[in-house]
């Protein structure tokens, strides 16, 4: 497990490159329409090593205010300058000298998982191996965006449990919403079903929200304002239905208040949003101490984030299948090899193919750097 006696001499050099991966189909939210994924790749070489970190942010600030530009410009003139200064240091320095950076998870994340590729790579370490985590097979979890119709979403979750997906989360908005749940009950009544509302809905939809009551849910997640987490503990009083917080966790901070008001009863841990690997682990156990579910979510990542997000679930407190699909999925050619892929009971492997996160990055697929220090 990491500790602050994994230490790396110096960081060389840092590259920086912005890649675009068109989308198989577009992916509709209650906020947006996503066509590519626009992703911010960070390589930190030491000792001819290179560790590698992917920005979950996006070109648009609909998820989050924290963007590609932003996130651009939060490393090149704070985060990367404080990492280049560092000597002999561990994954704990740099977040220790970053914290005077208020803010920007994303961009802290994308740092602090390229340090945790490069340490577990300089120990000859999977890493997993590294963050605690036990070798296992991973649940496989399908995210299903908005469809036009009700026959076209009952296509896509048929394809998903062919391929045997062990939970399937459909995304709903105003108006697209118990209907479109009944429908696939009826289709459907034995799948792991969620809904994913993506901040849609105020205190003012409390019936339309019970009524979700009827269909046997795993979760309803993020129903109310994405920042929001007194007003889910209102809502959560009213439903049978788990409520599982997303966007309003950003720390532990917010996890302990969700905890004190009742604000739900699963938590998603998006490993970028809330400042990495390491924040996520803590995040993970103070809520199993407290009898709060969590899994991992995604972010559209390309194989590295995606990596990432494997090796995280490798942690017991990990007990729900996360957003973690085939790429093929959502890419037709992916920066990484080899790519996710399920195996015939709806596992994924942990990707071992190295040490540290486990994937080899296709240089050719990156272009050049647009940032190099």
């Amino acid at each position: 497990m990491i500790t602050g006696n994994n230490r790396i001499k110096r960081i060389e050099r840092i590259n920086v490159y912005i890649i675009k991966l068109p989308l198989v189909k577009p992916f509709e939210t209650s906020f947006s329409v996503q066509r590519e994924r626009e992703a911010i790749i960070i390589e930190l070489i030491s000792e001819g090593i290179s560790g590698w970190g992917e920005s979950v942010t996006s070109a648009d600030p609909f998820y989050s205010y924290e963007t590609n530009f932003t996130t651009l410009n939060i490393l090149k003139e704070y985060l990367l300058p404080i990492l280049k200064e560092l000597k002999n240091f561990s994954v704990y320095d740099f977040l220790n000298s970053s914290k005077r950076v208020r803010g920007y998870n994303m961009a802290k994340a994308a740092v602090e998982n390229a340090i945790l590729d490069l340490t577990a790579k300089l120990n000859s370490l999977p890493l997993y191996k590294l963050i605690g985590g036990n070798k296992k097979r991973i649940m496989s979890g399908i995210s299903i965006g908005i469809k036009s119709n009700v026959g076209e979403l009952i296509d896509s979750i048929e394809k998903a449990v062919e391929k045997k997906y062990h939970r399937i989360k459909i995304k709903i908005k105003k108006g697209k919403d118990v209907e479109i749940v009944k429908e696939v009950r009826k289709k459907f009544p034995d799948i792991k079903l969620m809904v994913d509302a993506n901040s849609d809905y105020s205190l003012l939809d409390i019936e339309t929200l019970k009524e979700l009551d009827k269909y046997n849910l795993m979760m309803i997640e993020q129903p109310l304002y994405y920042y929001d987490i007194f007003e889910h503990s209102i809502l959560q009083k009213e439903l049978k239905t788990p409520i599982c917080l997303d966007e309003s966790i950003k720390n532990l901070s917010d996890v302990k208040a969700a905890i004190a008001l009742g604000a739900c009863k699963i938590i998603n841990i998006k490993q970028g949003r809330v400042g990495g690997i390491l924040s996520s682990r803590e995040i993970a156990r103070e809520s199993t101490r407290n009898s709060i579910k969590v899994w991992s979510g995604g972010m559209l990542e390309t194989g590295i984030g995606r990596a990432f997000n494997i090796h995280l679930q490798t942690l017991n407190d990990f007990t729900l299948p996360g957003d973690t699909s085939e790429t093929k999925r959502y890419f037709k050619r992916d920066i990484v090899h080899p790519i996710v892929e399920l195996d015939s009971e709806g596992y994924i492997s942990i990707p071992e193919n190295g040490d540290g996160i486990g994937v080899e990055v296709i240089r050719e697929r990156l272009g050049k750097p647009i940032l190099t220090i």
